[in-house]
């Protein structure tokens, strides 16, 4: 059948009427009431996992918000914690914080320095953390059953433990894989060696989210969905590429620089694992005909807040904002906070800049406060997220 130009502009009239109809239909159903948020991640979303296992992320992180430390690696808040305001919900324990937590609305098992690979590797020996996406969900895992457990005794514990039912009405938030990356790098390993496992390393996602078959291996069979997930919001991973702490240690090449000062060959690898990640959910959405789940490009927002800051009044896109020497004011050896002693002394050495709202990067690894509120602004309504939902219309499917 044959089309004359007429009947081109009706189908395409006729498709941006059924999108608008799809959009309207979404909206009339009035925003999702999520009763907790459950966040899995690495430091970009940490509110105090890696503090309480391994000491307390010192001053001045915390500076511009929570005036004292607050377990987050950033001189105020996080994105996930302008996500939780964003939905009316406090912020977020961590599940390995037992001083002064609340588990009413949630729990984050995200904690610095983690993978989606378990590391063959300590802490102390290469920075990146054993709670590995896997031990987050038997973490997780654990809550779920005990916290009920627990919820029954009555008392104290009913208002400080999340009901049955959030589980299945909750929104779970995910921000990780940065760490799969970088650990590659640090190692010593090409770029094309990092990309030739990533891969594994999104298999490894989807398993927690759904498993393909048991795991024999394991006591746990189960993964998220079947435990009650049904509402998932997931970010890809941003341009490492533009951090500190990946160009000072890692040298390439002059023309291996961009325009705006970040090194391509390591986002060219970050892109290629979030096309992966994009083609995961969408398999994750054939394989969940039940959830809902939206992927969120916070790759693009955050180049484009590093490559366009200035407009933005980022006057220091690349620059650390606490730390000490180099060109990108950051030292390995000399983290945000890090003292040397001098004549008997400790003499704070890697101090923060007078106004952290000016900067992009917080310590050389992390983002500021002013950022993550940049970030956040841009992605709650959806203009970059898969499907366009806003944040609090989540729950619908496409």
């Amino acid at each position: 059948m044959a089309f004359d130009g007429s009947s081109i502009i009706v189908v395409a009239i006729f498709g941006v009427f059924l999108v608008n109809l799809t959009s309207s239909l979404v909206l009339a159903k009035g925003p999702c009431q999520f009763p907790a948020i459950f966040n899995f991640g690495d430091s970009n979303s940490d509110t105090g996992g890696l503090s309480a296992a391994f000491g307390q992320a010192p001053p001045p992180n915390g500076m511009s918000y929570f005036g004292h430390p607050a377990g987050r690696y950033c001189d105020g808040r996080l994105v996930i914690d302008f996500l939780a305001e964003s939905l009316g919900i406090p912020y977020l324990s961590a599940f390995l914080d037992s001083l002064g937590t609340n588990f009413t609305h949630g729990a984050n098992f995200a904690t610095a320095g983690s993978t989606i690979r378990p590391q063959n590797t300590t802490l102390h020996k290469s920075g990146f953390s054993p709670i590995s996406l896997n031990v987050q969900f038997y973490e997780f895992h654990d809550f779920h059953v005990r916290s009920q457990t627990v919820r029954k005794r009555g008392g104290v514990y009913e208002t400080i433990l999340p009901k049955e039912e959030d589980f299945s009405s909750a929104l779970y938030t995910f921000d990780i894989g940065q760490n799969d990356l970088t650990s590659g790098y640090f190692l010593n390993m090409s770029v094309d060696e990092v990309k030739a496992y990533v891969p594994d390393v999104l298999n490894q996602f989807h398993t927690i989210i759904k498993a393909s078959k048991p795991n024999l291996n394991h006591v746990l069979n189960n993964d998220i969905y079947d435990v009650g997930g049904r509402y998932f919001w997931i970010h890809n991973t941003g341009p490492v590429g533009c951090l500190p702490y990946v160009m000072e240690r890692i040298p390439v090449l002059a023309g291996q620089i961009d325009r705006y000062g970040c090194a391509s060959p390591f986002n060219e690898v970050a892109q290629f694992f979030n096309h992966g990640l994009k083609k995961t959910v969408q398999q994750l959405r054939k394989d969940l005909p039940h959830a809902a789940i939206t992927y969120v490009d916070v790759y693009s927002v955050k180049y484009s807040l590093i490559s366009q800051g200035r407009n933005h009044g980022f006057n220091q896109p690349l620059r650390t904002c606490c730390g000490h020497g180099g060109k990108y004011n950051y030292n390995k050896n000399l983290g945000c906070g890090g003292k040397v002693h001098k004549q008997g002394k400790d003499v704070l050495v890697a101090a923060p800049c007078q106004d952290p709202s000016t900067h992009v990067n917080w310590d050389g690894v992390h983002f500021t406060e002013a950022a993550n509120r940049y970030i956040f602004e841009r992605i709650v309504d959806g203009s970059f997220s898969d499907p366009p939902h806003p944040l609090n219309m989540a729950c619908y499917r496409n």
